[in-house]
């Protein structure tokens, strides 16, 4: 690590990133590169306490790690950056893919935010431990460090409520099925541009992303 010296440009993924996270609202082919994030695991209702506190169990590691260059020293090759959005990557349970309807209690989900490329593991690690010395909560244990890599997708920004996304969905399913493509992994992806607590429903912005190969 470096020892800090002046101020640095920070990194819009808004601005710099539009290709992920700002898509059109109809389908298209992307690939997704290998990213680094930050995750928890759960199952349930998304309007539940539960999945709020999970929720909240990754915003305090996240500005932890965003800020670790305030003690100093900052990681080899860093720069400013705001905070990535949330994702979620969303299945069903064995009894939930039995039904014809969504049954949102049966919902298995990992909930995440992404990190810039220099985060390692350790500063993770060292970032965790700051924030369990100042806060009390027993999620922080059940936060992970992980790499992922979603190679080709199909993506869509989806401008509405959360329950109106299988609209969507089926418009991404006729695109996939027309350009010769399937779909590699029943879970999705969604990636909440807009903060639902401040945004009306009719007017969130979500990406929604399958997982892809050619035929």
């Amino acid at each position: 690590m470096e020892i800090l010296r002046g101020k640095f440009m920070k990194h819009e993924y808004r601005k710099h990133e539009k290709g992920l996270y700002l898509p059109k609202t109809k389908p298209e082919l992307i690939t997704v590169p290998k990213q680094k994030f930050i995750m928890i695991d759960g199952k349930g209702d998304p309007n539940s306490n539960s999945f709020a506190e999970k929720v909240g169990a990754l915003y305090p590691i996240a500005y932890a790690i965003k800020n670790f260059y305030k003690t100093n020293y900052i990681p080899d090759g860093y720069f400013d950056y705001t905070v990535y959005p949330l994702e979620g990557v969303w299945n069903l349970s064995d009894k939930g893919k039995e039904s014809n309807k969504l049954i949102k209690k049966e919902l298995i989900y990992t909930i995440m935010i992404r990190q810039p490329d220099f985060i390692t593991e350790e500063i993770f690690n060292l970032a965790l431990e700051n924030v369990k010395n100042k806060k009390d909560n027993r999620l922080f244990d059940e936060v992970r460090f992980e790499i992922m890599e979603d190679g080709l997708a199909v993506q869509i920004m989806h401008i509405g409520s959360y329950d109106d996304e299988p609209q969507s969905f089926n418009e991404m399913k006729e695109f996939i099925k027309y350009n010769n493509l399937k779909i590699s992994d029943l879970r999705h992806r969604e990636i909440y541009i807009s903060d639902a607590r401040k945004v009306d429903k009719e007017k969130l912005s979500t990406v929604l992303r399958y997982k892809v190969l050619k035929i």
